[in-house]
């Protein structure tokens, strides 16, 4: 039997704990046959972003083309896109093709402070590809760039709920805006989902007292993006990739001097030959 397809457009992470990867990781462990466009190499570890190569424009469309005019793809996650150039052949590729079911994950800085997209290009963002999307997933620092507020704004759950709203004016149909830089949750890690026909539904995890959380926005964005492709409504694809996530960053552990990574097949057991 053909498996459920899904296709990650995002940026190469060569410490393996987000992009590309982490992507193709939660893909396979939700059962789910993962294939992959790289926007990007970066030189990273733990300890931060080192070097990026963003690729031409021309080899993402012949990836996105290879991939899609033969293979076909059941739902696409986008992540780290770099620039207005590469978001607007993506957005223009996904509406070419059809795609049924679009994650996008507005990739802005690394956990460590590198900046992945170029600032002042964000109306590609915005315009081309919110648009195509069914559900956009930014933590709290991107919602406030993409809204035009300053940093630190959003600080309480009225806040991320009204910002949920305002950003469904983009386009898309859903926003999962995630509350893990949220002040004053020191029980909860708490994410707010809003759709244009669904008032705020609160998604709420014990919070997990740990440093080691590199890559769990992109690991988030793919376990929805492949729940999705398995065919879950929205609100149960989202509610399930908040428990696949919980439980890997629960299972998470050091990796290198830095941020550690989460433990993506958390659901099997802990990581084995720990030292």
């Amino acid at each position: 039997m053909k498996p459920f397809l899904a296709l990650t457009i995002a940026g190469s992470d060569s410490g393996g704990g987000a992009g590309i990867q982490a992507d193709l990781k939660t893909f396979q462990e939700l059962g789910v046959f993962g294939m992959s466009v790289i926007t990007a190499l970066t030189a990273q570890n733990s300890l931060g972003v080192h070097a990026v190569h963003p690729a031409p424009v021309s080899i993402i469309e012949a990836q996105i083309e290879a991939v899609l005019s033969d293979m076909g793809t059941d739902a696409v996650k986008t992540g780290m896109l770099y620039d207005g150039a590469i978001t607007e052949a993506v957005a223009w590729a996904i509406g070419r093709y059809g795609v049924p079911r679009v994650v996008v994950d507005p990739v802005l800085v690394a956990k460590g402070g590198s900046e992945l997209f170029r600032r002042e290009e964000l109306d590609a963002l915005r315009t081309k590809l919110l648009p195509a999307a069914e559900i956009v997933t930014p933590n709290l620092p991107e919602a406030c760039a993409l809204l035009g507020l300053p940093d630190g704004a959003l600080r309480t759950r009225r806040d991320m709920e009204q910002a949920a709203i305002a950003l469904l004016d983009f386009g898309s149909r859903y926003v999962l805006l995630k509350g893990g830089h949220l002040e004053n949750e020191e029980e909860e890690a708490a994410d707010v989902l809003a759709g244009r026909d669904d008032g705020p539904v609160w998604l709420s995890a014990p919070r997990i007292p740990t440093g080691h959380t590199h890559g769990t926005g992109c690991t988030t964005a793919a376990a929805l993006a492949a729940y999705m492709a398995r065919g879950y409504p929205v609100a149960e694809a989202a509610a399930a990739a908040k428990a696949f996530v919980t439980a890997a960053i629960r299972a998470s552990f050091p990796h290198g001097a830095g941020t550690g990574s989460l433990w993506h097949g958390a659901h099997r057991g802990e990581p084995g030959g720990r030292r």
